[in-house]
């Protein structure tokens, strides 16, 4: 019989914090300068400057750790990790490793039926290095410094995942936390979320742990997952063969769909950590711990369950306009103007996901203002216009962020509720289209559909449809 193999998953989350600042100047933080535009002596590493410890990043890192269920230590201090590398301008990493701000915390994660706690062994705070650009015509590297010294937080979790599944559970997890919170935008494909994989397999049943690689490079949650199949079959086809599984650091290639090993695994006594002595060591008050946790919003567990008892929706509209924190701002603020929550909901789910899909876009990117959404609701609430003219004024106003009152009235987009207009231009259908009617009079119910079409057509898609049904039919009683 074939052996069964179990794979064991821990993961290093690196998440760039939302500060203006980086984590030890006042350089910007903000994605997509000119390279090395963003930069001053302390960022570069220049011999004399000195890092000031920009106290947004241990607030960020407060909130991160309470609402992962963390303890957090009162003192806490950063050290030196030393290891050269071009894009690491001091040649060394200002980082934590004996007394990190943050540890024994958790999630909850959910795959399929199944909840499960993957803990937290701790979190700290370090800050990114450099970024190094590759010129395969020249066949040269080159440094750009406008990340080094953004502010990073590292959260490493036990090895308690056993499948992609839990991973991305995981991760999805705690990417909404953060969102929520406000610390990081999250974007895997712009960086500010980056994970590593520690990965090994071993035997179903036994205890031990089999020996670890590492995965780096992996930008979205289908590389995580790929990578994660790739490496276990690699494992597993050397165990197979009698060959011994090496600890060591590999590269995931997305484009091919394989890892090519990078170097040995490093321990921490490779990097001859020892305290910064440029920085003194942090004193975290009961006091400021407990006003960051009075400014902790509702994360989205909370908002879920607040959802479906007060705005009675259903749970798969809360969970999808839940999963961004700005459609639920969206959903909310709207709500709060038009008291009309099923509504809002539905404008959400259809065509608002139709257009985002269209644009391709992400919920982040939405900038219509609820004012605007609330309005459309009314307008169409109350018959002024009806539902194929609500639609092609919300495209406006998703694109444009228009004011439907004022759209409409422009445009005269306004359903006519005149009957004697109505009454006559439905004669006119009816006069112009005699075989439609003998299908109607002869039982095809399908022609009167046809006949509707006409008239709002006639109507410039202005007239009321119900209105328009009703009278078709008195008249071809």
């Amino acid at each position: 019989m074939a052996k069964q193999y179990e794979t064991v998953i821990g993961l290093e989350v690196h998440v760039e914090l939302a500060t203006k600042t980086k984590i030890f100047c006042g350089c910007s933080t903000a994605f997509g300068g000119a390279p090395n535009t963003h930069t001053c002596p302390v960022c570069t590493g220049m011999p004399g400057s000195l890092p000031v410890l920009n106290k947004q990043v241990v607030e960020y890192a407060m909130a991160i750790g309470l609402a992962t269920n963390c303890k957090i230590t009162q003192v806490c201090k950063f050290d030196r990790k030393n290891y050269f590398y071009p894009d690491n301008p001091q040649n060394y990493q200002i980082s934590q490793l004996y007394l990190p701000i943050a540890r024994d915390g958790y999630v909850e994660i959910e795959v399929g039926d199944t909840k499960k706690k993957v803990r937290i062994h701790e979190m700290h705070m370090e800050e990114d290095a450099g970024k190094l650009v590759h010129d395969e015509w020249d066949d040269t590297s080159l440094v750009d410094y406008n990340r080094s010294g953004v502010p990073l937080v590292e959260i490493v979790s036990e090895p308690d995942m056993r499948s992609a599944d839990e991973v991305i559970a995981y991760l999805e997890k705690l990417r909404l936390i953060i969102q929520y919170l406000g610390a990081s935008d999250c974007k895997l494909q712009e960086g500010s979320m980056r994970a590593d994989v520690n990965l090994s397999v071993r035997e179903a049943g036994t205890e031990k742990f089999g020996t670890r690689t590492e995965m780096k490079n992996l930008n979205s949650f289908k590389a995580i997952a790929h990578a994660i199949e790739g490496e276990r079959a690699r494992q597993i086809e050397l165990l197979e063969a009698g060959k011994p599984v090496v600890q060591e650091t590999r590269r995931w290639d997305d484009n091919k769909e394989s890892s090519h090993a990078m170097r040995s695994k490093e321990d921490a006594q490779d990097y001859r950590y020892f305290p910064e002595p440029d920085l003194v060591p942090i004193v975290i008050s009961d006091e400021w711990i407990a006003a960051v946790k009075s400014r902790q919003p509702e994360l989205r567990t909370e908002k879920l369950e607040r959802y479906k008892k007060e705005f009675d929706i259903p749970q798969y509209d809360a969970e999808i306009i839940t999963a961004s924190k700005r459609m639920a701002d969206i959903f909310e603020a709207t709500t709060a103007i038009c008291q009309k929550p099923k509504k809002v909901s539905n404008w959400l789910m259809v065509e608002t996901m139709r257009l985002m899909k269209e644009h391709d876009m992400e919920p982040d990117d939405i900038r219509f203002s609820p004012e605007n959404l609330a309005k459309l609701i009314n307008l169409a609430d109350v018959g002024t216009i009806n539902s194929s003219v609500a639609k092609e004024v919300f495209e406006k106003i998703f694109t444009k962020d228009i004011d439907p009152e004022a759209y409409v009235e422009e445009h005269g987009l306004k359903t006519v509720n005149d009957e004697g207009a109505l009454k006559e231009t439905v004669e006119k259908v009816i006069a112009a289209n005699p075989q439609a009617v003998a299908d109607y009079k002869g039982g095809k119910e399908k022609a009167l559909g046809a006949l509707v079409g006409q008239t709002m057509k006639a109507m410039k898609g202005k007239a009321n449809p119900g209105m328009v049904n009703q009278m078709l039919r008195d008249m071809l009683k």
